[in-house]
């Protein structure tokens, strides 16, 4: 029986309300209310927005876990782990709660301050405050999403805030229209300032400095293609956890009674532990002393040892087992504050090291714009070489009062171009910038990551026109993209205009870029198209960082909203969106003239093999590629520009190392190979054999028909699967799928286990003599199912209403009590066990199939399929089942509550570390983390090489691919890398030639053509089908027929109506019979 007093609530998850629900407002129109009290704007003090909310916080869901943290106001933080799962997966809930808790102010709204208030806002704060003191101009248009026309004049806090709170109804947003005073900012974990003289900045800065606690102070200035941050977290600022990155551990093979203690793990995974690394060991049979938890410091690190300071040669002699844990340690950094740092600013963070140089110019180069502020009360004007020379004299002096670190040269020209933009705010800076300062916020509010210190400076002249610049092409034309002509000229802006371009996919990544070339005037030309494709529909995870999403707009069509919301951005923007997976069989949406069209393709994709076919298309029609990632705090771009750099395909990472499958099967010894076993398990019980079922009662001829032809094991156990399912594991009732979960626990988690002990007992020895339970083999422990263990009841629970939805079975509403359902489970009678000594189990390592074969294996199947018949005729005509697609994002399914019991089980078994649903999620739905910062980040940096790509005469020195990691932080910024030249004769080529043969020639021109390179073609193939062989005589008979007939009769191809030519693959040899690698041969027919 089950505990009276015990509870199965939480185990019943309740449908989650969005959060405009949840407060009892219509989530479209939910309208924004001044709070009672206040004064007006227009009298100059603070005015509060916020959405009417009952209690405080409205995430409102039932978070999975009972671990809450209280707020401020004593009431428990909860966490939306549906909205939020992606950014749990990179901060964790500690982290999630101390931004639940954090207020923040952001001063200067205009393109940057945006940017950082929207990653924010997303990410989930508990409060944004917004100050500033002027007024929308048509200027802020070229950097700032939030404004549109209708909004100039307005004061930019107040214009904000609709928009801003669309993206996040939980974070309270407010408005300071005043000047800040030291007072304003006690309020706040953090303040943010991108817009605020240095004089200011100082006072502000000794303010927060000395506050008890510190506030940390962020000054970040976007001018131009010019950028810098400060960060001052305060005199003591504790990192909890400098790089996100799990605790390494290793495997344990041996310990030696030594001084120094060498210490050496099994070869299954190379080992990550550096010098200086402090570990505790656990779980070591033998020399128990060291499982004393006590961190030790490891020396001469190698991939399979290292050795440890400690002398052991008197502890018990190791025997097996052992796990070592890397320990991860708080690291405290002593903060300077902006007075004494902008004299001694240390060492700046560099971003690209062919401009190490760079960082000491720039430092002076900023302050010396603020004394040209302060001194003129304006900005240089755009092309004025008077008021750069008067810049660059404001640097000289300032260079010339200094005592050390004196500059020895000025590079006026860079001074120049900083002077030229100084005003302008450009939107790819601002996203970039806003991914970089947002993250920063981050750190100062949770301690998570290291923080920026203290000083970064980053510039991208190379995106500059490569023509030089008419000062009257620089004018004001009184447009949106002003600031922008302001850089780039009116030229380079027609160009953008009238470009075409294709964004494929509209996930995180593409909702940024559609924002970013948008605000840029990309595509808003009358010759400019822009065309965005995705096959995927809004989920609530999407919301948290694909902005151009709201609550309301879950179901639809992700490339549809994406570029209805970009619209509104800029209505300019000429834009087709489409629900096509980009693939071969769209081969007709996206045909021959579509590509040969574009400008550039940038890819906003999510996994290799999409990024793999882009890549492919584009080489072929020689077209631009901007490629970008993410993953957690980092992310990289690749450019990869016709005949200038590599290919996107042409290096790629090695695959990840997979588990062997004995090892998943029989001898896990961790918990991914536990997770990766249950979704196995999971598929293979509710969506495959269910589906096979259906396959066999909708054409039970042809189906056996096929199974008999097939005659192996893998066709036998299927066949058995299938009896199985239908006749004794058939579930007509919820107690039969009661019993059926109840005898599933039994065989997974106790007979299975009893079995393999009994083949292989902890005693047991391989023919070599060794431990056959050695590292990293665990040896495991059969579960004695029990009521009172709400862990294996969740797994009952979950198993039978899960069976019961592919039986169609309604779910009765006594599981909701637990008193019921352990009633239930106990009139389950589960038989004895008795281990069998022929049982085979795999150990293999290099094993693909757990399935034997036999020689009876056609015999069997003959068997299995009489059973089927007879079994068939019980059923009732139109029977079917309903096979459950695994369905990782709602918590209301029951998928991961079975997953993530089948896992944890298994790991009790085993003496592994269980997890939380939540972790289970992560890893058994193969969640890839994502935060919106590194993803602003990422396509602010792509799009400053789309001003490159589209002025079109840069050269490869001018490009740069980026790996950066907010979370360290690292900037690794470098040219690309040239393709491989390949050169016969006179000639050379790359992998981006692709030679074109016109006229529809016949076999023996297409030779003839070859020939007058001096190059012998001996082998002519379409796809699979060989069209042409120098050593087969019968081929010599295709000699005057058309390449295009032979392509139709020889390789039976259906050539479709828009397709111009087609494609051959030609082995070709020189006149020294050496093989030489030619390009792609295209041959046009119309």
């Amino acid at each position: 029986m089950v505990n009276s007093n015990s509870s199965l609530d939480f185990m019943l998850p309740v449908k989650r309300t969005t959060t405009a629900a949840a407060l009892g407002v219509d989530s479209e129109s939910s309208s924004l209310k001044k709070h009672h009290g206040l004064a007006s704007a227009a009298s100059g003090t603070a005015v509060t927005y916020t959405i009417n909310m009952a209690g405080g916080s409205s995430n409102g869901s039932n978070s999975a876990t009972n671990d809450k943290s209280p707020t401020s106001d004593g009431k428990p933080l909860e966490i939306d782990e549906d909205l939020h799962s992606r950014q749990l997966a990179v901060y964790g809930r500690e982290t999630m709660r101390r931004l639940f808790a954090s207020n923040i102010l952001i001063s200067g709204l205009q393109g940057l301050g945006a940017e950082i208030a929207k990653n924010l806002i997303l990410a989930g704060v508990k409060s944004v405050t917004l100050h500033d003191e002027g007024s929308v101009e048509l200027w802020d248009l070229s950097s700032s999403f939030i404004f549109s026309e209708e909004d100039l004049g307005k004061n930019r806090a107040l214009a904000s805030v609709p928009k801003l709170q669309e993206l996040n109804n939980s974070v309270v947003i407010s408005t300071l229209i005043t000047e800040l005073t030291k007072d304003d900012l006690s309020d706040f974990q953090a303040v943010v300032f991108t817009n605020l003289s240095l004089e200011k900045a100082i006072e502000f800065d000794d303010y927060c400095h000395k506050h008890q606690p510190p506030i940390a102070f962020i000054k970040s200035e976007v001018r131009g293609l010019f950028g810098n941050v400060f960060c001052d977290f305060g005199p003591e600022f504790t990192v909890f956890d400098v790089d996100g990155e799990d605790p390494h551990t290793g495997i344990i093979a041996s310990i030696s009674n030594d001084n120094p203690a060498l210490v050496a793990c099994v070869d299954d995974e190379r080992l990550e532990f550096q010098d200086g690394d402090l570990v505790v060991f656990s779980e070591v049979r033998g020399m128990a002393e060291l499982n004393d938890g006590k961190p030790r410091k490891i020396k001469s690190a190698r991939p399979y040892s290292f050795t440890i300071e400690e002398d052991t040669t008197n502890y018990s002699a190791y025997q097996r087992g052992g796990i070592v844990t890397q320990v991860k340690e708080p690291k405290v950094l002593n903060f300077k504050p902006l007075r004494q740092a902008l004299k001694d600013p240390g060492d700046y963070l560099l971003s690209d090291f062919s401009k190490f140089d760079r960082p000491p110019l720039l430092h002076l180069a900023f302050q010396a714009l603020d004394k040209f502020i302060a001194e003129f009360g304006r900005f240089p004007f755009a092309g004025s070489e008077q008021d750069a020379e008067k810049l660059i004299a404001l640097v000289t002096d300032i260079n010339s009062g200094q005592s050390d670190g004196r500059l020895e040269e000025i590079d006026h020209k860079l001074l120049k171009n900083f002077a030229f933009g100084a005003k302008a705010v450009l939107n790819p800076m601002a996203a970039m910038f806003g991914g970089i300062v947002g993250q920063e916020v981050v750190k100062a509010c949770s301690g998570k990551f290291h923080p920026l210190f203290q000083f970064f400076y980053f510039d991208s002249v190379e995106s500059l026109p490569s023509e030089p610049l008419d000062p009257d092409d620089l004018k004001a034309l009184n447009c949106r993209y002003d600031a922008q002509i302001s850089v780039f000229g009116s030229k380079l802006q027609k160009k953008l205009e009238d470009a075409k371009v294709f964004i494929v996919g509209s996930g995180a990544l593409g909702c940024e870029f559609l924002k970013n070339v948008a605000l840029m005037g990309v595509c808003c030309g009358d010759e400019g198209k822009l065309t965005i494709t995705d096959d995927d529909v809004i989920e609530k995870s999407n919301l948290s960082r694909q902005f151009l999403f709201r609550d309301w707009n879950i179901g639809q069509a992700k490339s549809t909203v994406a570029a209805s919301a970009a619209a509104l951005i800029n209505p300019r923007l000429h834009v087709e969106a489409l629900q096509n997976r980009a693939s071969p069989e769209t081969e007709n949406v996206f045909d021959d003239t579509f590509w040969e069209n574009l400008s550039v393709v940038i890819n906003a994709l999510d996994n290799v093999n999409a990024r793999l076919y882009i890549d492919q298309r584009c080489l072929y029609f020689q077209k631009p590629l901007l490629e970008s990632g993410t993953l957690g705090a980092k992310c990289n771009t690749q450019m990869v520009i016709p005949h200038l750099t590599e290919n996107y395909g042409a290096s790629r990472d090695p695959p990840e190392k997979q588990a062997p499958m004995c090892t998943v099967h029989s001898f896990p010894h961790n918990i991914d190979h536990c997770l990766t076993w249950a979704r196995s398990e999971f598929e293979g019980l509710l969506e495959k054999t269910p589906t096979e079922v259906n396959a066999y009662l909708s054409n039970p001829n042809e189906y056996t028909s096929t199974m008999k032809n097939a005659g192996d094991a893998q066709a036998r156990d299927t066949l058995e699967r299938v009896l199985e399912c239908l006749d004794k594991d058939r579930c007509d009732t919820f107690q039969d799928c009661i019993t059926w979960a109840r005898f599933k626990f039994e065989d997974y988690f106790a007979n299975r286990v009893k079995q393999l002990t009994y083949t292989f007992p902890e005693d047991a020895a391989t023919s070599s003599g060794a431990p056959f339970w050695s590292a990293p083999k665990r040896f495991p422990r059969a579960l004695q199912f029990s009521n009172y263990d709400l862990s294996h009841l969740q797994f009952v629970l979950a198993g039978a209403i899960l069976r019961a939805e592919v039986f169609g079975i309604p779910i009765p509403d006594f599981v909701k009590s637990p008193e019921k359902l352990g009633d239930a489970v106990d009139k389950v009678i589960v038989p004895d066990f008795l281990p069998r000594k022929d049982v085979k189990i795999v150990t293999d390592e290099k094993a693909t199939s757990l399935s034997t074969a036999s020689v009876d294996d056609a015999v069997i199947i003959d068997e299995l399929v009489l059973k089927l018949e007879t079994c068939r005729k019980k059923l009732a005509p139109g029977y079917k089942m309903n096979p459950i697609q695994f369905e990782k994002d709602d918590d209301t399914n029951y998928h991961m509550d079975l997953i993530a019991g089948i896992a944890n089980m298994r790991a009790r078994n085993y003496g592994i570390p269980e997890v939380d649903k939540l972790t289970a999620k992560f890893i058994a739905g193969r969640i890839i983390p994502a935060i919106a910062t590194s993803t602003a980040m990422a396509t602010g940096l792509v799009c400053l090489e789309l001003y490159k790509v589209l002025d079109g005469h840069h050269k490869l020195e001018d490009y740069r691919n980026t790996f950066a990691n907010l979370a360290l932080p690292l900037f690794s910024m470098a040219e690309p890398v040239p393709p491989k030249v390949i050169k016969h004769q006179d000639m050379s080529w790359t992998v981006w030639d692709r030679w074109i043969v016109k006229d529809n020639p016949t076999l023996r021109e297409l030779l003839q053509w070859l020939k007058n390179k001096g190059l012998n073609a001996y082998s002519i193939s379409f796809g699979s089908c060989l069209l042409f062989n120098s050593m087969f005589p019968r081929h010599k008979e295709r000699m005057d027929r058309k390449m295009v007939d032979l392509v139709k009769d020889v390789a039976k191809a259906e050539v479709p109506s828009y397709r111009r030519h087609f494609d051959v693959v030609v082995a070709c040899e020189d006149d020294e019979d050496n093989d030489v690698d030619i390009p792609q041969l295209s041959i046009y027919f119309k």
